[in-house]
């Protein structure tokens, strides 16, 4: 296995200054299999825009390369970097689904099998970038063309998707994501160029509303994107992978809700084939 990190400068940083970076766990090519090239997923964690959680987001990132995939995850901008924070996690975004298409092939990554895997508040960054990848400011503010910046498949777990249906909880907190949050409400910008996804969240979870992810299903389906939708009867926010591997409290550990990574795994088979 090769680690690899990249420097994810937004467009006033230089890599001496950035705070956003790339870090990936890579297969070798594999003669005896006759692998020369692997799909990719590039995983975008929670944490409230405050941190992220490194050791969940690689033991996740282990998970998908087990699977035989290439796998990354993103450390984004914090509100501690700026304020208002929104959008540089998008671009960020953005600079990392580059980033792995124009090394695709030092990197062994299958150009058209590109999945984005966002959880938490990652899930709002994944989704709102589903919904702008093709939009103009989003290709300026990356550099990049809407071909390098296509995701092929996206997956979210317990997602924010608008900033104003429960997460934040308080009006400061908004204030320092943005001073408006309907540009960042992520089912007000679902068209048909929206990727296939993937949405899985718990009943009951008491952070994110469950309701961020049914108006998010609902919009794709009006929309006629293919959408896969899983939502558990019981589970507290934050699950992760929900086994031993990625949670010490026993809360955390859901065999059923477990079963998501599964199904997320046979339906990523049938979507990018």
């Amino acid at each position: 296995m090769k680690i690899i990190k990249e420097w994810l400068p937004l467009p006033n940083e230089n890599e001496d200054s950035a705070k956003a970076y790339l870090k990936g766990y890579l297969h070798d090519v594999n003669p005896e299999i006759n692998v020369d090239e692997y799909p990719a997923v590039i995983i975008t964690p929670g944490g409230a825009y405050k941190k992220i959680p490194e050791h969940q987001a690689e033991t996740i990132a282990m998970a998908f390369y087990n699977q035989g995939y290439q796998a990354f995850f993103v450390k984004y901008h914090f509100v501690s970097d700026q304020q208002p924070l929104l959008p540089a996690p998008m671009i960020d975004l953005a600079n990392a689904v580059k980033t792995v298409r124009r090394h695709s092939a030092d990197w062994h990554v299958d150009l058209n099998k590109v999945v984005l895997y966002g959880y938490s508040v990652g899930g709002n960054i994944v989704s709102v970038y589903n919904g702008s990848w093709y939009r103009d400011w989003l290709q300026k503010a990356a550099a990049a063309s809407a071909d390098e910046l296509q995701p092929n498949a996206v997956i979210l777990g317990y997602p924010v998707i608008d900033l104003q249906a429960g997460w934040p909880k308080d009006a400061e907190a908004l204030k320092q994501l943005t001073p408006d949050p309907d540009e960042f409400a992520a089912q007000k910008l679902v068209t048909e160029n929206n990727a296939p996804t993937f949405v899985w969240t718990t009943t009951d979870d008491n952070v994110v509303p469950s309701r961020n992810s049914v108006m998010y299903v609902d919009a794709l389906n009006n929309h006629h994107v293919p959408v896969e939708f899983h939502m558990f009867r019981h589970g507290h926010h934050g699950l992760a992978l929900a086994n031993k591997q990625t949670s010490a409290d026993p809360s955390g550990i859901n065999p059923h809700v477990a079963h998501w990574f599964e199904l997320a795994m046979e339906w990523l088979d049938a979507t990018l084939q």
